[in-house]
């Protein structure tokens, strides 16, 4: 499963993020490709107040910090 994490320059929030994904029962099978926003205007511009974002390759859904193992556990189902 590709899943996108939008992050930003030293985000500590977007290291939460990463932990969490580490930790949900999908992990194994998780494809995890990071963007910074910074490096993208069109990112920069939907994402800046929103990081951490993680966004599905297959559906497009997003899920923006804050969010919890529960959370993230149902936006992957």
């Amino acid at each position: 499963m590709k899943i996108a994490l939008f992050t930003g320059p030293q985000c500590s929030l977007c290291e939460d993020a990463k932990a969490l994904v580490r930790q949900c029962s999908k992990a194994s099978i998780i494809e995890l490709g990071e963007y910074n926003i910074r490096e993208n205007t069109d990112h920069y511009h939907l994402y800046a107040v929103r990081i951490p974002v993680l966004k599905r390759g297959d559906n497009g859904a997003e899920l923006g910090w804050p969010f919890t193992l529960q959370d993230l556990e149902l936006f992957l189902q």
